[in-house]
């Protein structure tokens, strides 16, 4: 057996791990490829494939790194990512650890749009409820873009085809390059000073994320906001969206589809009109033939109303209430004559020389009644009040004094007890017939 040294598995791989981590090239990794296989972990790391067309190698960006992603990666997203090559010494797969990612083909524009697009949505800049409505048959239709691009011609052509009524007043301005911002500002405000439009198209044909920038500018935004005017946008392709058309008041996806929102469609306005002619023929037919019905109505009525058949009816009632009135002055008159007689046969029955004789003695009789009660009562009365004079005699005050009682007061309070004034004190005592002032000089107790 010759006598070559073996190395165990652990030790090859920690020699590659060595490797790797020491070789510059593989310290600091730059690579474009698609995300494949993206699976992420409930701690925040992401683990995933990154491939091209040919190879593909295993990645992972832990969640210290991905928190700080200013987007959220998906599988087939195309990406640039930054990193450094690791290998895994239990498993002995290598893979790219990853630090930095950022989509591919935009990079910083499409970091800086997203990261405005957050803040104005957060201002509530997109609000459904801070949008205008759009007129449904504008008269001036306001169109802001490049004078010498396709799209005015589509949107020109779109509006006389669908809506020829419209008047276009074209607003030109730059679309695309450092200028356009303001150029796109100055024009949507000067279609607010004029007044003129009572809609317009902010637009321009499709193109780069570079090409369409002018319409994520803050310049050209807050000039859509402030606008009196509704605005709608139609800028680059379906596919394609700027801040412009999240804060305008309609987004269209071309500048064609902003000429069909701004306008009805002519065809259609015909079939409306023609169905609502037909409807109003109907509505006035039906009208008229009410009328009719109501008018041979009112002239049957009219005979109705005649004079002459008015003479008749009155006299027909006044016969007849002629004949009820004699009707009911015949029954009238035998009922009282019923009573008459009934009143007659009871007043012969009653003897009223009688009736009056016996009245007379009721009448006596109240009166002795009366007399008694009277005098009764007086003497009642009478004893009573000698009483209440005898019990009044008894507790009068005066008459106690007259008995050789007095009432000793000091400052108007009668006193009852020795206790109540002091030596040299005056007191007032009052006699039946007058007042005595006197001092006190001495005070003894009743044994």
């Amino acid at each position: 057996m010759n006598k070559r040294e073996y190395l165990t598995v652990s030790a090859l791989v920690k020699y590659i791990k060595h490797k790797l981590e020491t070789d510059e090239n593989l310290r600091q990794v730059y690579l474009r490829g698609e995300i494949s296989n993206l699976v992420k972990h409930s701690r925040g790391h992401l683990y995933f494939s990154l491939k091209d067309e040919n190879s593909q190698i295993r990645a992972v960006m832990f969640s210290s790194a991905a928190s700080r992603l200013p987007f959220t990666p998906k599988d087939g997203d195309k990406v640039l990512v930054y990193g450094t090559i690791d290998l895994y010494i239990p498993s002995g797969q290598y893979s790219l650890n990853i630090w930095q990612m950022e989509p591919d083909g935009i990079g910083a524009l499409y970091l800086a749009y997203e990261k405005l697009k957050a803040e104005l949505e957060k201002k509530g800049y997109f609000a459904q409820e801070r949008k205008k409505p759009i007129p449904s048959y504008p008269q001036t239709i306001g169109v802001i873009t490049s004078p010498t691009g396709a799209a005015i011609r589509d949107i020109i052509q779109t509006i006389g085809r669908r809506y020829p009524l419209a008047k276009v007043i074209l607003y030109p301005a730059l679309v695309q390059g450092e200028e356009a911002k303001n150029s796109i500002k100055n024009q949507i405000e000067k279609a607010n000073f004029d007044g003129l439009a009572e809609l317009l198209i902010v637009g321009r044909g499709g193109g780069s994320i570079e090409d369409l920038w002018a319409f994520n500018e803050l310049p050209v935004i807050e000039a859509i906001i402030n606008s009196k005017i509704p605005i709608i946008t139609g800028i680059g392709h379906e596919t394609d969206f700027t801040i412009s058309d999240f804060v305008s008041d309609l987004r269209a996806p071309t500048p064609t589809g902003a000429a069909e929102l701004a306008t009805p469609d002519i065809k259609n306005l015909v079939v409306q009109i023609n169905t609502l002619f037909d409807l109003l023929k109907r509505n006035i037919k039906s009208y008229f033939s009410e009328k009719q019905t109501n008018l041979v109505y009112l002239e049957e009525r009219l005979m109705n109303q005649k004079p002459t058949i008015k003479i008749k009816e009155a006299f027909n009632k006044y016969e007849k209430n002629l004949a009820d009135l004699r009707k009911n002055y015949c029954h009238y008159l035998e009922s009282k004559a019923y009573q008459l007689k009934n009143i007659s046969t009871l007043f012969k029955r009653i003897n009223l020389q009688e009736k009056v004789f016996e009245k007379q003695k009721q009448l006596q009789q109240i009166n002795r009644d009366l007399r008694s009660n009277y005098k009764n009562i007086f003497n009642e009365k009478d004893q009573q009040l000698k009483l209440l004079i005898s019990s009044l005699n008894y507790q009068n005050p005066l008459k106690l004094m007259s008995q050789g009682y007095s009432i000793t007061q000091i400052d108007k309070r009668r006193i009852s007890s020795i206790e109540e004034v002091e030596i040299n004190q005056e007191i007032k005592t009052i006699l039946k017939d007058g007042k005595i002032v006197s001092k006190v000089i001495k005070k003894e107790d009743i044994i």
